[in-house]
């Protein structure tokens, strides 16, 4: 196979991977509605806890965060050769990985199979991050909590592990030494994944500020008294 057929084919396996409509394949084929004309109407896995429960909730995560996941890892790992990377003045298999995974995010965010009107791509950034970067994905994911048990809002958890990506790597490279040479182009992705999350959460910030954004009370475990 020539490296240019098989650079193409890598990243529209990476775009149609994230762009399966999980939540709407899930609510039509169990419930026979599209899930995106409930709750919030957004396909992602917050509005499926919220409109069909915790157990579609969980599996309808567990998909996206697979549809990030699976690509980057496999088709970096095991398929994209040194030639692949020479050749397309790719740096290294981590640039690799990041192409591929924007790809699926923006697959997942404009997806052909719902008239490119997809989600929000957290889940599906999740996965790339787990894939790429464990340790700054493993703070960003207490960070979340964190924000959702004391406030009950999803999208500011969103938004909150968002914007502790990047800095949780300026903090680890510059006090603890810890990242390669792919600090800068890390620093460039988390930052643009940052930025996606605002413009995909535009509604939410805008609820946020005028105190109308949905809450998901059981999950606001730190009240006030």
């Amino acid at each position: 196979m020539e490296l240019s057929t098989e650079l193409i084919i890598f990243c529209l396996i990476s775009f149609l991977s994230g762009s399966i409509p999980t939540g709407v394949i899930v609510s039509r084929t169990f419930f026979g509605f599209d899930i995106r004309t409930k709750g919030s109407g957004n396909m992602g896995s917050t509005n499926v806890f919220r409109v069909l429960g915790t157990k579609w909730g969980i599996v309808v995560q567990v998909i996206d965060i697979l549809k990030g996941f699976l690509p980057v890892y496999i088709i970096s790992n095991f398929y994209a050769s040194q030639d692949l990377i020479d050749t397309f003045f790719i740096e290294n298999a981590t640039t690799l990985k990041l192409a591929l995974g924007l790809l699926a995010i923006l697959g997942h965010i404009f997806s052909p199979f719902v008239s490119f009107k997809g989600g929000k791509g957290i889940n599906t950034a999740t996965g790339i991050l787990i894939a790429i970067s464990p340790i700054d994905i493993g703070v960003a994911f207490v960070v979340f909590w964190l924000v959702v048990f004391s406030t009950g809002y999803i999208s500011l958890g969103s938004l909150s592990a968002g914007f502790i990506l990047p800095i949780t790597l300026f903090f680890r490279n510059t006090f603890l030494n810890s990242i390669s040479d792919d600090y800068l182009t890390l620093l460039i992705f988390f930052t643009l994944i940052f930025l996606i999350i605002i413009l995909t959460h535009k509604e939410n910030i805008k609820r946020l500020k005028a105190g109308k954004e949905n809450k998901f009370e059981k999950l606001h475990l730190f009240k006030k008294k």
